[in-house]
């Protein structure tokens, strides 16, 4: 499993065919990478500085992935996170999933992207042209996240 929270852009083919590579096993791989777009709520957004508790984190990454891998027969994951001031189109995160099936490889990358969002200590504040500003957790992701709650079904 590799966590890494860094200031620096990653690759996503770089990224997918690490995770990959020598296991024969994996019959799917799932990712997901955001972006930071140049809107929200209808202001426009010039930049984003995502901060972090470092080694508070990674720990914190790294049970949102044994949870995960507690629901889902996950082979290997990779859950990249940068911080730092990100412009609009510049990726923020990567979640990738390894897995012999599909259906686990979604599941388990739409739950720790719901728990990323929602529990994983990242702090983000938007820069507009009213000024800058921390940004709250939407009820939107607080919701996404609570679907979780039941267990999975195997």
């Amino acid at each position: 499993m590799k966590i890494l929270v860094t200031t620096d852009d990653f690759d996503l083919t770089t990224e997918v065919n690490a995770l990959r590579e020598n296991q024969p096993q994996i019959g799917a791989v799932v990712s997901f990478v955001g972006l930071v777009r140049d809107i929200n709520h209808d202001h426009s957004v010039s930049c984003m500085e995502l901060e972090h508790y470092p080694a508070m984190t990674e720990k914190s990454l790294q049970e949102i992935i044994t949870t995960a891998q507690q629901r889902w027969q996950i082979i290997d994951a990779t859950i990249i996170h940068r911080v730092g001031k990100l412009s609009p189109c510049d990726q923020i995160v990567l979640v990738a999933i390894a897995s012999m099936h599909r259906g686990d490889a979604f599941a388990a990358c739409e739950f720790i992207m719901d728990y990323l969002k929602t529990r994983a200590p990242f702090w983000k504040k938007e820069h507009t042209p009213n000024g800058a500003h921390w940004v709250d957790a939407r009820e939107s992701d607080e919701l996404a996240q609570q679907r979780w709650s039941k267990p999975a079904p195997h």
